[in-house]
């Protein structure tokens, strides 16, 4: 009868330990998302900010403004989500073939390899704040380390370039984010290494494979499972990065770095429009839903292939 009794107590407490975590789960993530999509359908502004649920109702008139490709609005936001897909792609690619790299070299047992690592961790150990405002002063134009070191020391152009404003922001952003991505690829990575027997690499030595063969034929099959989570961690981190263009340009971000992300805040923060922002942060959702949900049944086809 104790017996009995306990069971049903015993089967309910894994569900007991997941409920503060769902609960959290609700408040701060799906309660928000609910809300914003109830603001997207809203033509909320400045005047109903003290009541929000008192703007008037406007249906799929913030969607059709900002898919309205034509119009100002539309051809802008249109702007900023190809700019986004440039800087995720370099951003991405670069973060992967580096810590790909380093994380190859550092496989064999050397002096000092313990070092390296945390070194080559310290970008991503660091707050993102002090991190990127440290990067803001160094591509200042008068006083940053870049241009000392590109003009002054090493005479690579003739001019100091501005790194913050203009064509050249993109390739500062780009630069920024690679320097905080790439360590969490190395570490994923490193990780992945581990489980690769040693047996196969001196296999392939003894049956005369050189290197590159190895990394070829061994490393990058075996780490295939890793990397397929890894690059799209990577794409959603990077897409939707908005501490980096946000502490690096402050709240108004140059036309060639202008994200999603700075610009979905510029439209509800800037402008004071928070439908239309809603609606652009609902179809961000949705593109990266269907992309997220493409990649991963295009990957599981490959993997159930034989």
């Amino acid at each position: 009868m104790i017996r009995k009794r306990l069971l049903p107590r015993r089967s309910a407490l894994p569900y007991l330990l997941l409920l503060p975590a769902l609960v959290l789960e609700l408040l701060i993530h799906l309660v928000p998302m609910v809300v914003g999509i109830v603001m997207s359908f809203k033509q909320l502004t400045q005047f109903f900010l003290r009541d929000w649920t008192a703007a008037p109702w406007t249906g799929f008139a913030n969607y059709r403004l900002a898919v309205d490709f034509h119009a100002p609005v539309g051809r802008a936001l249109l702007h900023s989500f190809w700019v986004t897909c440039a800087f995720t792609a370099l951003a991405v690619g670069l973060s992967w073939l580096l810590g790909t790299t380093a994380a190859i070299m550092m496989q064999d047992t050397f002096r000092g390899r313990g070092l390296l690592r945390a070194l080559f961790l310290l970008p991503y150990a660091l707050p993102v704040y002090a991190a990127v405002i440290t990067w803001s002063f160094m591509f200042q134009r008068d006083t940053g380390l870049i241009n000392h070191l590109l003009h002054d020391q090493l005479h690579l152009v003739d001019e100091k370039p501005f790194w913050l404003l203009g064509d050249n922001s993109f390739a500062a952003l780009v630069t920024v984010s690679v320097w905080r991505s790439w360590p969490f690829a190395f570490l994923t990575l490193t990780a992945g290494l581990q489980n690769i027997p040693r047996e196969l690499y001196e296999a392939a030595a003894l049956d005369g494979a050189g290197v590159r063969q190895q990394i070829r034929r061994i490393t990058l099959p075996s780490l295939r499972p890793v990397n397929l989570v890894l690059v799209l961690v990577l794409f959603l981190w990077t897409f939707n990065d908005f501490n980096t263009p946000y502490i690096l340009f402050g709240r108004s971000a140059p036309e060639a770095a202008d994200l999603v992300s700075v610009h979905i805040y510029q439209s509800s923060f800037v402008t004071w429009n928070f439908g239309a922002g809603s609606a652009m942060s609902v179809l961000l959702l949705l593109f990266l839903l269907l992309v997220t949900s493409g990649y991963l049944l295009l990957t599981s086809r490959r993997r159930d292939a034989p």
